[in-house]
């Protein structure tokens, strides 16, 4: 399993002190089917715990990726429970958009946005 970020979630993460270690280990429960909600279109929303507390005051994540056997996950999204409630239907519509189109690019496309800094790899 290879897990991405998008450029906004790198920042997002970054700026809340969310090590890409989390992140792999948070993307490995979304694989084994430990998610909250499935949002179809290929978007899955789980619950993140915020540091030194527990989930209820945490985070909302947003990820795409198509279950049972993908290879690749993205995390396109996020917020802090306590500053909203959930998502617009427009952001879940293009967010779905966005997962989706993840989903179908192919190796190439992903290594190309990559290149271009569209996406970033999250590391281990």
């Amino acid at each position: 399993m290879r897990a991405f970020k998008n450029r906004w979630f790198h920042r997002w993460a970054r700026k809340e002190n969310l090590p890409d270690a989390l992140l792999l280990r948070v993307a490995k429960e979304i694989l084994d089917g430990k998610v909250e909600a499935d949002l179809g279109g290929g978007l899955f929303k789980k619950r993140l715990a915020r540091s030194g507390g527990g989930k209820r005051g945490g985070y909302r994540t947003i990820v795409g990726y198509k279950k049972p056997n993908s290879e690749r996950i993205i995390f396109l999204y996020a917020f802090a429970k306590n500053r909203k409630a959930n998502m617009t239907a427009e952001e879940e519509a293009a967010l779905s958009i966005a997962a989706e189109s993840f989903i179908l690019a192919s190796d190439a496309q992903v290594a190309a946005l990559l290149e271009e800094g569209a996406i970033l790899e999250v590391q281990t």
